[in-house]
């Protein structure tokens, strides 16, 4: 299984987003996973690799030249993979892996946590998004996001492409439990009237 996880790279926020991110990666390890993450040493980046890393899993960075340029690659991955810029470098996170695992972070974190739920409300993505709720960081965006569905921006069967877990122990179960996601989403992508 291949996880891919969305970090952030401050080390400003408060300790336990990096506590918790190491966690996560320990989990990953642990159960076999190979984590995909954005190559960075720094913040939760650089946590939930190193937790990964600790365990002997296997950690693949995917690395922007220009942040490789500016020193900000994590040294000690598994592998760490050069691309030329931001975009290919999501894509390239996405690209075959088994589920996405959004940690808190700031405006790179949520762009790329949109563009995975925006791909698997198209139906081009089919696996299951994670958002780790450390210190209810996602409860506003969680409701928020139910308000978009009750304005009617989105269908109420959006509401179960991505599932919020409080703790990292929980990451690995709730991937294996998340509802499915088939081609036939595409069903689902346009608003229907009520």
């Amino acid at each position: 299984m291949r996880i891919c996880v969305y970090a952030a790279s401050s080390g400003q926020c408060d300790p336990a987003y990096h506590a918790a991110a190491y966690a996560v990666g320990q989990h990953i390890a642990r159960a076999g996973a190979t984590l995909v993450y954005g190559g960075g040493s720094a913040g939760s980046m650089g946590a939930v690799a190193n937790g990964a890393l600790s365990e002997g899993g296997e950690v693949i960075g995917i690395l922007p030249r220009f942040m490789a340029d500016l020193e900000w690659g994590h040294p000690g991955l598994t592998r760490l993979e050069l691309v030329e810029d931001m975009r290919e470098r999501k894509h390239r996170l996405l690209t075959d892996s088994d589920a996405v695992v959004a940690l808190p972070g700031g405006c790179g974190t949520l762009e790329e946590l949109f563009e995975a739920i925006t791909l698997k409300r198209l139906g081009l993505y089919f696996n299951p998004i994670l958002l780790l709720n450390t210190r209810d960081f996602y409860a506003p965006l969680q409701a928020f996001m139910q308000q978009v569905i009750q304005q009617r921006f989105m269908n109420s069967e959006h509401a179960a492409m991505w599932q919020l877990v409080a703790e990292p122990e929980q990451v690995i179960a709730a991937i294996a439990a998340a509802p499915s996601w088939g081609p036939d989403a595409r069903e689902l992508a346009v608003v229907r009237p009520t």
